[in-house]
């Protein structure tokens, strides 16, 4: 035997750290870190959802009565009987002779928007181009957020698709209970809008003899207190500010009662208009206000800076948890109802793992038979390089905490070809020299040189496709580009390599005379 070189030694590593980090996927062990199955393997929650646009469109509205307040109370501008109403954001300015100022104010920050005026009295409402991007940013911000969301729960590789014009796909492998189901869902469907709204002081007394109806007619709303069904609020409908000036939301905890709350942070917008606010509001109450139920109206007894807002309310850490990570994720500007369920059984899982184990252990078993009989001992090393090359596939995907999906296994089985081909193109090239006469250290380096830059050029062409597919591709589709490039990779170490240092390590066994037993061929030419 030959001195041992780094290329043994590194592939003995490889080979060991994949053996090790494999045991606890392929025993399901509880111990160590696992590869997770997907959907189709071990089975879980399906949900086909549909998306409500029109409330995408009143929120726009909102948001521009808010943005309206802002501007003309920044600028000292009077006005009055600013409200929504029939699709559209109407006041009235008081002083005629900001008039000018206003349309100038206007035409600066509301360039899209439709301005109808008749003399004092202005109305805004969306264009038809507008309400068209706005539905179709509703969906597209729905997907990003439902996926985010499910992300931050802690689901492994959950998937998230538009379908069509305006429904969700959504597909969560290993949700087995009802509880389990009823909180996701309850978190997916949330809207986690976030508004702070002021209390109208001069009607609140009369909020409980008040209809809907007529709360817009002044410009406000009625909204449910969320402990006390039966305690309203009535609260101007254009709220201070919402949630899309949110930057961050934590859980914490009450000093005295140790309940939880959650903590929310305002980028430096929100927190100039919040503390402009309760600095001329003293006195007043201001409402914390998500997905329309008031959870807290607090009379504010100073100005407030630095945006750091609570919201309290009668939460379990659980709730309080995904009520954070809802406004985290961003609100949803329109809600998100459920078209159609079905629940996945692990029976499915398990036929699919049966078939897709036969598949791979078939191939593999074939592929190995193949090479011993067709290259001898040259069959064997490449053999041991493609059960490496498997063990430090599944180690990989272990330590990631990758999700193998059925695509996934189908690229698993894929990889076995692709890590015995390469050994295939060198024997072939050391073959082709021992037959041309070279001796075995020429033909044995002389064929890795020839052969690389033929393995070089599949495997860097096959990992761009699986790059784009992994970063373009959803679910199953990134599980079977994750595979195929891992393997790809761990290919290129063991068939290249580690296969080349054991033909170094082994070079002075190889007898000339044997070359059939050593490299599968029937004439022995000698060698020059």
């Amino acid at each position: 035997m030959g001195t041992l070189n780094y290329r043994v030694v590194i592939f003995a590593f490889a080979f060991i750290f994949g053996v090790v980090f494999s045991i606890p996927s392929l025993t399901q062990s509880d111990s160590g870190k696992k590869i997770t199955l997907g959907l189709d393997l071990q089975g879980g929650l399906h949900m086909l959802l549909s998306v409500k646009t029109e409330v995408a469109l009143e929120s726009k509205l909102k948001s521009i009565g808010t943005s309206v307040k802002y501007v003309l109370e920044n600028d000292d501008i009077v006005f009055d009987d600013l409200k929504i109403d029939n699709d559209l954001v109407s006041f009235e300015v008081l002083d005629e002779d900001d008039i000018p100022k206003v349309d100038k104010l206007l035409a600066k920050d509301f360039k899209d928007i439709i301005l109808t005026k008749k003399g004092s009295h202005y109305a805004l409402s969306l264009s038809q181009k507008m309400a068209k991007e706005t539905e179709k940013h509703a969906i597209d911000q729905a997907v990003d957020t439902i996926r985010t969301r499910l992300n931050m729960f802690g689901l492994a590789e959950p998937t998230v698709a538009k379908q069509g014009e305006d429904k969700i796909l959504v597909e969560i492998p290993g949700v087995k209970t009802a509880q389990e189901e009823q909180r996701i869902r309850a978190l997916i469907a949330k809207a986690a809008h976030l508004q702070m709204m002021a209390v109208d002081e001069d009607r609140a007394n009369r909020v409980y003899s008040m209809t809907q109806a007529e709360a817009k007619s002044f410009g406000d709303i009625i909204l449910p207190d969320v402990s006390e069904k039966d305690k309203k609020y009535l609260l101007s409908s254009i709220p201070i500010l919402d949630g899309s000036m949110l930057t961050d939301a934590k859980v914490g905890y009450e000093r005295k009662t140790n309940r939880p709350l959650v903590n929310f942070t305002l980028d430096s917008q929100g927190s100039k208009i919040f503390g402009d606010f309760t600095g001329k509001s003293v006195g007043k109450r201001m409402a914390v206000v998500l997905d329309d139920e008031v959870y807290t109206a607090p009379n504010i007894v100073q100005r407030i800076g630095g945006g750091r807002v609570q919201i309290t309310g009668n939460f379990t850490p659980q709730e309080a948890n995904d009520v954070a990570i809802a406004l985290r994720s961003g609100s949803l500007l329109a809600p998100v109802q459920v078209e159609e369920k079905r629940s996945v059984g692990p029976s499915l899982g398990a036929d699919n793992i049966k078939a897709s184990s036969i598949a791979l252990v078939v191939g593999f078993v074939l592929v190995i038979i193949f090479m011993v009989l067709y290259y001898g001992m040259a069959g064997v090393i490449a053999n041991v390089a493609l059960v490496a090359n498997l063990f430090l596939l599944l180690a990989i995907m272990s330590l990631a905490g990758a999700t193998l999906t059925l695509p996934g296994m189908a690229g698993i089985v894929l990889t076995v070809g692709m890590a015995v081909d390469a050994n295939v193109i060198i024997n072939e090239r050391i073959r082709e020299l021992l037959h041309e006469g070279s001796s075995i250290t020429k033909a044995i380096e002389q064929g890795y040189n020839n052969a690389f830059t033929a393995i070089w050029d599949a495997n860097v062409t096959t990992l761009i496709a699986s790059v784009v597919l992994f970063a373009y591709g959803t679910g199953p589709i990134k599980g079977f580009a994750l595979t195929m490039s891992i393997g790809i990779l761990a290919s290129m170490l063991t068939a290249i390599l580690g296969t080349h240092g054991i033909y170094q390590w082994l070079l002075p066994k190889i007898d000339k005379n044997r070359l059939n037993y050593w490299f599968g061929i029937k004439q022995n030419k000698g060698a020059k």
